[in-house]
């Protein structure tokens, strides 16, 4: 895939609805443009619940472009229930990741194939690159911060 993403998938020998429990208590829907439900303290992630589903993030302070996403589904099972995860950017950032590679690639062409200028070609095909790579990395870091306080949380 082209965007920063991971998938995973959790066996728990916890049941779906102490999972679910477990998550809902640090998880709360917050409207950010509220002061006061944005400093509650006691929360870990937010998002919403849905069915056999959910979608959250970890709560913020301040802004974070490549902060991820976590889509998950239960599925029970007769000794607990299993958990597919799936780690992905926000639409934002998506966005703005796409938009900035396409530039910098149609920068690229234009530098190396229209005006014949093969520095600024390799110039912006490099930042280009610079620009993905440290997308993913920094991603993948978040990953693992988000990862680590979901595990403590389900006890892995």
């Amino acid at each position: 895939m082209f965007f920063p993403s991971h998938s995973e998938v959790l066996v728990s020998a916890l049941s779906k609805n102490e999972v679910e429990g477990r998550l809902e208590k640090v998880t709360k829907n917050i409207n950010f443009l509220d002061i006061q439900e944005r400093t509650a303290s006691g929360y870990k992630f937010n998002g919403s619940f849905e069915e056999d589903s959910f979608s959250i993030s970890l709560l913020i302070e301040k802004g974070d472009s490549f902060l991820p996403l976590i889509k998950g589904r239960f599925e029970t099972t007769p000794q607990g229930c299993i958990l597919f995860l799936k780690y992905s950017l926000f639409p934002s950032s998506v966005f703005f990741l796409g938009f900035w590679s396409l530039i910098t690639f149609l920068l690229t062409l234009f530098f190396g194939m229209v005006s014949k200028n093969y520095l600024y070609a390799i110039i912006t095909f490099s930042l280009g690159l610079g620009n993905y790579l440290f997308a993913w990395s920094y991603f993948k870091r978040k990953i693992g911060i988000s990862r680590k306080i979901f595990f403590e949380l389900l006890n892995l």
